[in-house]
């Protein structure tokens, strides 16, 4: 048989905003995939109409879009599996339903909510299974007749899997390595709901992972439990031949503390915990996002792919390309990762620092927009070009440092660098190098560095910093001769006028 195309898929539920573990998943797909010269399928699932949320759907996909992760095929981008809504799959769903009925691997049940809760209480650590199914009320104790004549009734029902004990369960993981269990622990689970005619996650996973070829899935720790229920199903189905590989990804686990990664942390701590901002439409919270907070896609990327996984090397800033070479499953870490938002920070910074200018100005524009300034977009990106280099982690925090390029400083005797650095002789030096600036025709960095280097070698001035309290007002801002060239001659001559007569008060 010749060896099959890898296929793996993404498959969330569209329940509320991508939670940024999600989004690790859907990566170390993307990366396994395209290592492999694979296909990555986007599949919805919405089984659970209960839990549906307006937009969730949208707001993942655009999510994916910003953090520049494609997929091949799937719900909004064709393919020829589909449809790949599971709440479109009905009919596809209910012939492989009727297929385990038939074969006696799954049984009709009636019983009610009100009923299980009884049996629940009367019998501690009740399980739907081998041992209890027969004092339940279901086709295998009513009978065949009798159970035609409910469902004819239109009685609520739901078909579970016919689990048999004593069956050793083996589910080969790609991080975990062979994982047996006995069926005896699993329950009889819920494949199906008449109530709404449609399947449970279980069913509907396995006969679209079938369907759709899919050859592994990546997923979160969190569902291994469920890996020898599917294991068992696709025996079921006889498709032991396809059944995918497995690989279980370790748990972001919270910043501080013991637990899983949840929003209450990012609430908590200050940092994002999903990938755009997200507006509850039932309660109208907002919560932030990873895009509106500052964050690069490719900082995000990079940050998120080495929680649970390491190239074996001592590199850190990985491009995607990278990423997609160097990825390997079987390196990923077992025990859940810390999620360091404070590393997810220094991400940001670094690739701010990578980062064109023309690209990063924009958003410093919009916040010198906000401050009631317009700038020519060239002068802005001068701006980041001149203070990315600053210890920032996002464009945001420029401003303040900044702000001195578009508005006049305002000059306060007590400042801490003004009072060390505005001298009794500050005035007379700054009065010489305004009218030697005045001279210049050509007025460059180059042609101020020239004229005023020679001219403080000679007179042994030292004009830098009372300069910099001239033009700025305190002691931030770039290279002297850098600033001045930006701010031109006519508003630094002005500027130094400013401080001249505001010294001389």
């Amino acid at each position: 048989m010749s060896e099959r195309k890898v296929r793996v898929r993404f498959a969330p539920s569209p329940t509320g905003p991508l939670h940024i573990g999600g989004v690790r998943t859907a990566l170390y797909n993307y990366l396994f995939a395209r290592q492999h010269g694979g296909d990555f399928v986007f599949r919805i699932e919405d089984t659970d109409s209960t839990r549906f949320v307006p937009g969730a759907e949208d707001y993942i996909i655009e999510s994916f879009k910003w953090l520049g992760i494609d997929f091949d095929e799937g719900v909004s981008f064709g393919g020829e599996h589909g449809p790949y809504r599971q709440s479109e799959r009905r009919d596809i769903y209910r012939q492989y339903v009727r297929q385990l009925l038939d074969a006696g691997k799954a049984y009709i049940a009636f019983d009610t909510p009100e009923e299980l809760t009884a049996k629940r209480e009367a019998v501690q650590n009740f399980q739907y299974d081998a041992h209890t199914r027969l004092e339940m009320r279901n086709s295998l104790t009513l009978g065949e007749e009798e159970t035609r004549r409910l469902v004819e009734a239109g009685e609520k029902y739901v078909v579970r899997f016919l689990v048999e004990p004593g069956e050793e369960v083996h589910v080969n993981d790609i991080i975990r390595g062979d994982v047996c269990i006995m069926s005896d622990i699993l329950d009889d689970k819920v494949l199906y709901k008449s109530a709404d005619d449609l399947p449970t996650y279980h069913l509907a996973n396995i006969v679209d992972d079938h369907l759709m070829e899919i050859t592994h899935v990546i997923r979160g720790e969190e569902w291994l439990p469920s890996a020898p229920l599917h294991v068992l199903l696709y025996r079921a189905f006889g498709w032991e031949d396809t059944m995918p590989a497995f690989a279980h990804l370790p748990l972001l686990l919270k910043p501080d503390g013991k637990g899983k990664l949840s929003k209450r942390d990012g609430d908590r701590l200050g940092f994002p915990v999903f990938p755009l901002e997200w507006h509850d439409p039932k309660s109208g919270d907002v919560s932030s996002g990873y895009r509106e907070s500052g964050y690069l896609p490719e900082a995000v990327i990079n940050f998120l792919a080495l929680l649970g996984w390491n190239p074996g090397n001592d590199e850190e800033l990985l491009s995607m390309e990278q990423l997609i070479e160097l990825f390997d499953l079987a390196k990923c870490s077992k025990s859940g990762a810390k999620f360091d938002y404070v590393k997810g920070q220094w991400f940001n910074r670094e690739y701010i620092l990578k980062a064109d200018n023309a690209r990063l100005a924009p958003t410093l524009d919009a916040i010198l927009r906000e401050e009631g300034i317009e700038a020519p977009i060239e002068k802005v990106e001068a701006v980041v070009g001149m203070m990315k280099m600053k210890k920032i982690n996002f464009i945001k925090e420029l401003w303040p440092l900044c702000d001195f390029f578009f508005l006049a400083p305002k000059f306060d005797k007590e400042d801490k660098f003004t009072r060390k650095n505005w001298k009794d002789t500050a005035a007379a030096d700054m009065k010489a190098l305004r009218d030697l600036l005045a001279s210049l025709d050509d007025f460059s960095i180059e042609s101020q560095k020239a004229a005023v280097d020679a001219w403080a070698a000679e007179s042994g001035v030292k004009p830098w910093n009372p300069w910099r309290v001239c033009l700025v007002g305190t002691g931030k801002g770039p290279d002297m001769y850098e600033l001045a060239a930006f701010l031109g001659k006519e508003e630094t001559l002005r500027r130094m006028d400013d401080a001249l007569a505001f010294f001389a008060e």
